[in-house]
């Protein structure tokens, strides 16, 4: 399939004949590096950029840098640049974005991976709403700061410069123009060793030269909140390396450059991917083994390595330097374990560093390193054998020292069971198919009026139909409660500190229905708050356009204000200058998303009271959302529960396009607390209904009575990790989370979950009600 010009004529007729021989120039370049998808979403972004009414210069910058940067880092991203310049229209001007679309191809140049430029654009759209004079001088230093600064780096220069000089626009401009002494110096201090985008096409020569093949090289920003960045690591067959190296030179020790590490990492990775046949199974093991069991692998396929490449062994044991004097932690005794392994030279007279050199030797002398079984045999030994130094083992601090070693995720099996047909568990026994018929072929061909849950086939009406003498309708009565598809997430490790792919299954059903009287009786009680409220809710009720008048520069000129200062010159008195005025436009741009926790704790009566905390829940959502509801907002209402991490049940009781009406009412008026509170997963799929939202500003509110907790799991901080772990995943897409906890112990918990000014404590659980909607109102003033 090829795409022709001529196809999107309808689509391009409003760009002007300079525009249009400019895409005629540029189009044979274009077809070079996308393919039909690929054009598709060029043109589209032709159209959508000449949309913006920014003039034919901007139009013209997409049309020629576009796909240079599909060119450098695939052209998925393209959509993803013509959506951030989208978005950036009503935050900055047009000279900014042109700019931005004039050094995307540098920066997808240096960064060389289409993850690592998406992070990109992001970070450009949070520093435009904290520094927003900052942008266009920064983006004209771009290809001097990517020489210097990894993406980190980048984010952590431009980040001190915008909180520093967040009121003072000329130092800010001065700043991010590299003309201030404290910003060379932030640049400095920011500055890596050497860049991984700079000495790629030599790494992979070398890679090329020693195994006659190619292997595939990605940069991760692993610095990019912290200064020590993440590990190596291998996955879907490719390495991915640190985007920057700084020079090893421990004390003592001959330095060695970025470069020589960056080859011993990619020496390293590509052991593995060569010398692995088949994973090795994570399954019975505890962390201390798989730590063991790691360094043996390491040691086995470094080993099998340096019998084809014997210079691999000097490069690889010069990034060694632990001694015998360092025995404090289990970690010391890994790393001189993994230096005696890889150096015979090495002198260490430790029983148990003797043991596994041992073992190690008799395996090569047998000829068993060709299978890791070996690898798990002797790790699991000498983890056994390492009971008895009576050290503990910290899987977070415990790790290895060695600068160029991976983290060893690609060798480790961690299914433990299928996981499709896990997912189809439960839900093939008896296959239902829902189909919607007219009222009279419901009354006419129906087979029997109330199914049961082994029916083949239901038949549902498009709108309710109520029984008189039932006082339901028929739609609720045909056959089973339908579910959702199943949502899979990750679930962080925090112990092994990796992620467990599709652990946890999230199941959305449906809310049943409660009296709609209780929400009606809510409403009355707190007749006295609401009225409270109004003139608070009313301030906050968008503006639409406001004029302000009496300014000196401005968009207009507002005639009454100059009349009377031509007035005033008539008469020979002095004219007021403010004779301008300007048209501003005031609106909201928030998506809410309440999510409750419903575990069977908040069927507890509240102390000294008649009510449970699952019917204040239930009043101060009512209250939010009588709130929400006058000013104008999007917002949705769910809750969760969960048994187990195959079974975290997910209740949409508001949607963000659904009227604030009888059918949500009676929703929340139905609300039941059940099973425990898988708080992570809940989370992420909280995320993903917000990540559709098309709001700037996106807001999570979680409401809770105690910390995560499931069935399954019986280590307090894994849930509270993990749920930590979704709070940073879900901030990627632009969502803040805000936790209103009901737990009077919960100050030891919650701020290490949401940050320190993301949460609040309700000592009174009564006065909860009261609280949410002040809450809502403070967080999207």
């Amino acid at each position: 399939m090829s795409i022709q010009l001529d196809d999107y004529a309808e689509l391009l007729e409003s760009l002007s004949d300079h525009s249009r021989a400019a895409l005629n120039a540029n189009w044979h370049e274009a077809t070079k590096v996308l393919s039909p998808r690929g054009l598709d979403n060029y043109l589209k972004g032709v159209s959508a950029i000449r949309g913006l009414g920014r003039g034919d210069s901007l139009v013209e910058t997409w049309i020629e840098q576009a796909p240079m940067v599909a060119k450098e880092v695939g052209e998925d991203v393209v959509s993803d640049l013509a959506t951030a310049s989208l978005m950036l229209a009503s935050k900055t001007s047009g000279s900014v974005i042109e700019l931005l679309l004039a050094t995307a191809p540098t920066a997808a140049n240096r960064l060389g991976d289409a993850e690592l430029f998406r992070k990109y654009l992001q970070f450009l759209s949070t520093l435009i709403a904290q520094a927003p004079r900052g942008v266009r001088p920064m983006l004209d230093k771009l290809e001097v700061l990517f020489q210097n600064l990894t993406l980190g780096g980048l984010r952590r220069w431009a980040m001190w410069g915008a909180h520093a000089h967040r009121t003072n626009y000329e130092e800010q401009i001065r700043y991010f123009g590299l003309e201030s002494k404290e910003s060379l110096a932030m640049l400095q201090k920011e500055r890596k060793g050497t860049l991984l985008v700079d000495v790629q096409r030599r790494i992979n020569m070398y890679m090329r030269a020693l195994w006659a093949r190619d292997f595939f090289m990605r940069p991760t920003a692993g610095d990019y909140e912290t200064r020590e960045g993440l590990k190596p690591y291998i996955e879907d067959y490719l390495l991915h390396l640190p985007d920057a190296f700084d020079d090893f030179a421990p004390e003592g020790h001959e330095p060695v450059s970025g470069l020589e590490l960056y080859r011993a990492a990619a020496a390293h990775c590509a052991a593995h991917v060569v010398e692995t046949r088949q994973p090795i199974s994570a399954e019975a093991l505890n962390p201390m083994q798989m730590a063991v069991i790691s360094v043996i692998e390491d040691a086995r396929v470094e080993t099998l390595s340096i019998r084809r490449f014997p210079g691999l062994k000097a490069m690889w044991a010069k990034l060694h330097t632990v001694t015998p004097e360092q025995n404090a932690s289990m970690g010391d005794y890994l790393d001189r374990l993994a230096r005696a392994l890889l150096d015979e030279s090495y002198r260490d007279d430790d029983a148990w560093i003797a043991q596994g050199r041992a073992l190690f030797a008799q395996a090569v002398m047998d000829d068993k390193l060709g299978d890791n079984q070996v690898s798990w045999d002797i790790g699991v030994t000498l983890a056994h054998s390492f009971k008895d130094k009576n050290i503990p083992f910290n899987p977070r601090k415990d790790v290895l020292t060695a600068p160029y070693r991976d983290d060893n995720r690609y060798f480790w099996e961690f299914e433990e069971f299928d996981f499709d047909k896990a997912a189809a568990a439960g839900y093939e026994s008896v296959k239902q198919v829902r189909k919607y018929v007219s009222l009279m072929e419901m009354v006419n061909e129906v087979d029997n009026e109330l199914a049961t849950d082994d029916a083949q086939e239901i038949w549902v009406l498009p709108t309710e139909f109520y029984l008189d003498q039932e006082g339901v309708s028929i739609n609720s009565l045909e056959g089973k409660e339908p579910i959702s598809d199943p949502f899979h997430y990750a679930e962080w490790d925090y112990q092994i500190q990796l992620e467990r792919p599709a652990w946890t299954t999230v199941l959305e059903k449906r809310a049943k229905q409660g009296d709609l009287q209780l929400i009606n009786d809510i409403t009355s009680q707190y007749k006295r708050e609401i009225h409270r409220m109004k003139f608070l809710l009313d301030a906050m009720q968008p503006q639409g356009v406001q004029r302000i008048r009496k300014l000196e520069d401005g968009d207009e000129i507002d005639i009454n204000a100059a009349i009377a200062s031509f007035t005033d010159i008539r008469m020979g008195n002095q004219p007021d200058p403010r004779i301008m005025m300007r048209s501003v436009r005031k609106t909201r741009d928030f998506s809410i998303l309440v999510l409750l926790d419903l575990s069977e704790s908040t069927n507890d009566i509240v102390l000294g009271q008649e009510y449970s905390v699952l019917d204040l829940t239930r009043r101060a959502c009512v209250l939010l959302s009588d709130a929400i509801s006058k000013v104008g907002d999007p917002f949705a209402i769910h809750g969760f529960c969960s048994d187990g991490r195959h079974d975290v049940e997910y209740y949409r009781f508001k949607d963000f396009d659904q009227a604030w009406d009888e059918e949500p009412k009676a929703r929340l008026a139905g609300m039941t607390g059940q099973l425990s509170t898988r708080m992570g997963s809940a989370i992420r799929h909280a995320g993903h209904h917000l990540k559709l939202q098309r709001s700037a500003k996106k807001l999570l509110i979680v409401i809770t009575d105690g910390e995560p907790a499931d069935i399954d799991v019986r280590d307090p901080q894994y849930l509270r990790y993990d749920t930590k772990k979704a709070v940073e995943e879900v901030a990627k897409f632009g969502v803040t989370t805000y936790c209103m906890s009901l737990d009077p112990r919960a100050d030891n918990y919650v701020s290490r979950i949401f940050g320190q000014k993301n949460y609040m404590v309700v000592d009174h659980v009564q006065r909860l009600p009261e609280k949410l909607p002040l809450l809502y109102a403070g967080l999207t003033r």
